[in-house]
């Protein structure tokens, strides 16, 4: 098979691996090497289907054992398949890169005979990669469940970045769609890596000159809509993630109907959402950036995300007693809980009363947005002049500033290149 067959087969066939964002390292170029990485990340692009794509992004192979029911690679499914060598895969990176076409490489597999014998694959590439052929460009390489853990850090020691997908929000759904998988399988290197990524800042803070192991972090995926699981359990979830296994992200992916399985939503009446992994998006970053924690934006009595509305906006409304808050003496987590009021505003509201009291006006100057702000902020005990706003006004008012986005073209991925918002 001729090599541009075999990316085309296998570029595709990675497509739906979200779990793939800027480096967030920073490594200069060094003399005799190809390639640098810096703290903005790698450029990006956009494939068909909507997805951000940052690297040259392929597997190694899409020859699988497993026969995930999810998964378009799943062993019954009759598609081309097609297997790089690590020569072949080293050349083909060089040879974008040379081109200016990429800043790295993003490199998953399907699981090619076993775990091990797929990550020795994954390591031959790499290690040809840095060795022979000198690249230090980014790399973000996938672990894979059941390998040795020699290997795995072998693997991570060559990459800037590993991840492992969770896959499915449970493990029931993971036992009924994807029978070979087992969760402990998947969490084990998880620890593995988070062990791996301290033990190395620790040799680095008395030996500058340590190897790193993957330097850039860790990141998971877990798919969306093929399983019954609430947002609620979605984001408790990730909470535990962040908190147990210190990810650097975590990826949400909406199903998109690749197998005719009873098992899963029926394609011909299935509309992959992705309204509501942009909800999830806009959520996660409430836990990231905000200081939210995800037993606050749902509970038993409010399960899922508010389609209409993003959020944080969905907090404020069942949370009005918090409001108004008063600009000139809130402190940053109080900010930071208003509608409309990112983490840059809230610095630069920090920053300007130190001078003298903040009013409407100067909130503007400040380039702060009050579309969604100026119903929950007061300037010295004063509301915006002229606003008079019930609770049900400002409900469909909320709404309505989110309905041209959502009239518009199908929701995608969101961005993993912008600063956060409101």
């Amino acid at each position: 098979m001729e090599l541009l067959d075999k990316l085309n087969i296998l570029a595709d066939a990675a497509k739906y691996d979200a779990a793939c964002t800027s480096s967030g390292l920073d490594r200069s170029g060094r003399p005799g090497t190809i390639g640098n990485t810096t703290m903005a990340g790698c450029c990006h692009s956009f494939s068909a289907d909507g997805r951000c794509i940052s690297l040259l992004k392929v597997l190694m192979t899409n020859v699988c054992v497993y026969d995930c029911q999810y998964c378009v690679n799943r062993k019954s499914n009759d598609v081309p398949r097609a297997a790089f060598t690590p020569r072949e895969l080293c050349e083909l990176t060089m040879g974008f890169y040379r081109r200016n076409y990429i800043e790295g490489l993003f490199l998953s597999s399907a699981v090619i005979q076993n775990p091990d014998h797929t990550t020795e694959l994954m390591i031959r590439t790499l290690q040809l990669l840095r060795r022979e052929y000198r690249f230090g460009g980014y790399i973000h390489a996938k672990a894979i469940p059941g390998a040795d853990p020699i290997l795995t850090r072998r693997l991570g020691l060559l990459a800037d970045r590993l991840s492992v997908n969770i896959e499915l929000p449970s493990s029931p759904s993971l036992a009924l769609l994807a029978p070979d998988k087992k969760r402990e399988a998947i969490l084990a290197p998880m620890r593995q890596i988070r062990d791996g990524i301290d033990a190395s800042k620790q040799e680095l803070a008395t030996c500058r000159h340590a190897p790193r192991f993957a330097p850039a972090g860790q990141s998971t995926q877990m798919i969306v809509g093929a399983t019954p699981e609430s947002d609620r359990h979605i984001l408790a979830l990730t909470q535990a993630l962040y908190d147990r296994y210190q990810l650097k992200r975590v990826f949400y992916s909406a199903y998109m109907p690749v197998s005719s399985s009873p098992l899963l939503p029926v394609p011909e009446n299935f509309q992959p959402p992705l309204l509501r992994e942009h909800r999830l998006y806009q959520a996660d970053w409430l836990l990231r950036y905000y200081h939210f924690r995800a037993e606050e934006i749902l509970d038993e009595e409010q399960p899922d995300l508010d389609p209409r509305m993003d959020p944080k906006c969905c907090w404020a409304l069942r949370h009005l007693e918090f409001f108004p808050v008063e600009v000139n003496k809130a402190d940053y987590e109080a900010l930071l809980r208003v509608p409309g009021l990112g983490v840059r505003s809230a610095k630069r509201i920090l920053t300007a009363r130190r001078v003298g009291p903040l009013n409407f006006e100067g909130l503007k100057r400040l380039g702060v947005v009050l579309k969604r702000a100026q119903y929950f902020l007061t300037c010295s005990g004063r509301m915006m002049q002229g606003l008079r706003v019930s609770e049900d006004g400002l409900l469909r008012h909320l709404i309505s500033l989110e309905a041209p986005a959502l009239a518009g073209p199908a929701p995608e991925q969101l961005s993993l290149f912008d600063s956060p918002g409101g």
